[in-house]
């Protein structure tokens, strides 16, 4: 966050934001590809708490700070180096310049950052993930004042611009991760399973099984977002008009996409239960209660977003733009195309994190690269490009290749399970 008041005559609040902007795009794919590898560590302690195993669980969540750890070190070359890559990329020099001073305050909060998701994952594999819903809900508030504080100099404090948007973001990782490890060694239950302890010992086999299943996850992910920069590419060759209807488009389906992703997270850890203690009819009625019920929560957000498509376009745009008008009608109309994806995408999320309970991740993987890139990406670019049908065609190439993803992920999910019963048969 960068703060915009009486400051802001340091730094053009126009270049600030986008030298911010490049600097999340620096550090964002290599943060995303260590996130899903840490994000391992939800399936494999779920499993591990399902078979009763308290010592592998702890086994788990110390794995994960040694992943993080070792993910991070090689991680740090790019924001250190943040300006050379963006010259590189033929960025103006004084937004790159700026944007190196944000890496170098943001870039070390990304180690607490992943180590705070580890805990987390722990948590809620364990039935306790109030905590670390808690602790996020503090820190959203703190880390806002503290950019404010750090960015204009306010209170007694230096002023430090980007450099203090950074350093605040960093300060309130640590605390955050801190807090969540006070909890952990000190509150119980969690301090019954001495997470601590042997922390220095490192465990081979279980990073192995760590990276093995999480590596696919981050690949995932990566394909995910990538799909969504080549579709911004594609739209932006048709107009700005149409790019700015399509970054509307994107944020409310990112922000509708945040309650399936935490169904999923429940979704990975109950089917991650169920496969542990060898409940074949537990991993399947979880993972049909979770797609139901984000299915039924997605599609009643999705019909308010219909009806409520043209405010919500205004309320992005803020009628500031001189094209305005021709930006929300276009706006409204991708929420209405796009309706079927955020169903589907909700979908695919769920089915993703049942599939994760059971460490099945690389299966997935592939499903991701055709529905994505061969369906998804080709039919926008048919449909967009070659056919005339603009910025909507896109998202109804978008749309296709969601739907696809989601429908082989439900196979896949339907198929392992179906497996299990017959395996429990024998």
């Amino acid at each position: 966050m960068i703060a915009r008041n009486r400051c802001s005559s340091s730094v053009k609040y126009a270049e600030a934001m986008a030298a911010a902007v490049l600097a999340g795009t620096v550090l964002s794919i290599s943060l995303t590809f260590a996130s899903g590898v840490v994000s391992a560590v939800a399936p494999l302690s779920a499993q591990a708490f399902g078979a009763a195993n308290p010592a592998l669980v702890a086994r788990c969540l110390r794995t994960g700070f040694w992943a993080a750890l070792l993910l991070w070190m090689p991680m740090m070359t790019f924001p250190l180096y943040g300006e050379e890559l963006l010259l590189a990329l033929s960025s103006p020099p004084e937004t790159a310049r700026l944007a190196q001073q944000y890496l170098f305050g943001l870039a070390w909060g990304a180690l607490p950052a992943m180590w705070f998701s580890a805990v987390r994952s722990f948590m809620a594999a364990i039935n306790r993930p109030e905590p670390a819903l808690w602790i996020t809900l503090v820190a959203v508030p703190i880390n806002a004042l503290l950019v404010s504080l750090l960015v204009c100099g306010q209170l007694g404090l230096p002023r430090l611009g980007l450099l203090g948007a950074g350093l605040a973001t960093t300060m309130v990782n640590c605390a955050t991760f801190l807090t969540a490890l006070w909890f952990v060694t000190m509150r119980r239950p969690f301090h019954d399973y001495h997470v601590l302890a042997d922390l220095w010992r490192f465990d081979w086999p279980l990073m192995r099984q760590l990276f093995a299943v999480g590596t696919p996850i981050s690949m995932a992910i990566l394909i995910e977002s990538g799909l969504f920069s080549a579709a911004a590419f594609l739209v932006a060759a048709i107009s700005t008009t149409a790019l700015a209807a399509h970054q509307i488009a994107v944020q409310v389906s990112t922000i509708l996409l945040m309650i399936p992703f935490g169904i999923s997270m429940a979704a990975t850890v109950r089917v991650g239960h169920a496969a542990g203690r060898n409940d074949v009819s537990a991993v399947k009625r979880a993972g049909l209660v979770a797609m139901l019920f984000g299915v039924a929560i997605t599609a009643v957000l999705t019909l308010a977003v219909i009806a409520a498509r043209f405010d919500i376009a205004e309320l992005f745009l803020g009628g500031s733009s001189i094209n305005a008008g021709a930006t929300i009608g276009l706006a409204a109309e991708l929420l209405l195309v796009g309706a079927s994806f955020f169903v589907t995408d909700a979908v695919q999320s769920i089915a993703a994190g049942g599939l994760h309970g059971l460490k099945d991740t690389r299966v997935p993987l592939l499903f991701a690269g055709i529905a994505y890139w061969l369906v998804g990406l080709s039919l926008s670019y048919l449909l967009g490009l070659k056919m005339g049908l603009g910025a909507i065609g896109i998202w109804i190439g978008l749309s296709i290749g969601t739907a696809v993803y989601a429908a082989l992920l439900v196979m896949r999910l339907r198929r392992l399970t179906s497996r299990l019963v017959f395996t429990s048969d024998a």
